[in-house]
């Protein structure tokens, strides 16, 4: 299946939270999209890789993503090892997406940044024919994304754009609600984690608020960019 825009996440969750608003409106607008996530989430203070993996597929239906698979690197582990930077270009040869949105490119957690360049540097060896990849016993044709966005994490990056989300906020947060063993749970037993505490998708509302605030709109994610953007019109940008 070749998709348009294919997004990456080192966690199950990490795309919702950052991205999945601009995920449904593409998909709304027609695009074929999809999420391919590189860990389980093992390491995570709350659930399991189990229990992360069912809320990640509950998520990608509330989204109407075309695919979700996970690579199942080690989570917090992972380096940039042949084995999984091929994981990886297997997956772009695989769905030939136009955009890839990838990870943060610097974060409070480590594994942001590492995957962001892990991310990054695949879309460019995808695209090289003497990188040599089989799938299913069939050798792979090269294929590089026109373009690759990092999505904004926990920590503030200024943007490059900024993406419209208002009439898709409500279902973003549907999204994000599917991983519950993640957030805040009075009845939960289980330790307390940054983003378990009480007031914690208040905040995500918010920050989709000040990224939408500059341009014009009620709520907006934030992306930042590896090059510059061409526009064949001063429309285009208004």
């Amino acid at each position: 299946m070749k998709l348009d825009i294919l997004a990456f996440g080192v966690h199950p969750d990490d795309v919702e939270l950052c991205a999945a608003g601009t995920l449904i409106k593409h998909i709304k607008l027609g695009y074929k999209v999809g999420i391919v996530d590189l860990t389980q989430g093992e390491l995570g203070t709350r659930g399991n890789a189990e229990l992360r993996l069912r809320e990640a597929q509950a998520s990608a239906k509330v989204m109407g993503v075309s695919i979700r698979e996970n690579l199942e690197m080690r989570d917090g582990f992972f380096s940039a090892t042949d084995e999984n930077q091929m994981k990886l270009i297997r997956a772009i040869r695989k769905y030939r997406p136009e955009i890839v949105l990838a990870n943060a490119i610097r974060d409070r957690h480590p594994d942001h940044g590492r995957s962001a360049e892990l991310e990054s540097r695949a879309c460019f060896l995808a695209g090289l024919r003497k990188v040599e990849t089989e799938m299913d016993g069939k050798v792979q044709e090269a294929w590089r994304p026109k373009v690759v966005y990092h999505y904004i994490q926990d920590r503030h990056i200024d943007p490059d754009f900024c993406v419209d989300i208002t009439d898709f906020m409500d279902q973003k947060m549907e999204a994000i609600r599917c991983f519950a063993s993640q957030f805040y749970n009075p009845e939960s037993d289980e330790p307390e984690s940054p983003i378990s505490v009480k007031d914690f998708l208040d905040y995500i509302k918010a920050r989709s608020k000040a990224q939408g605030r500059p341009i014009g709109a009620e709520f907006g994610e934030g992306y930042t960019v590896e090059r510059q953007i061409g526009v064949k019109s001063l429309f285009d940008i208004i």
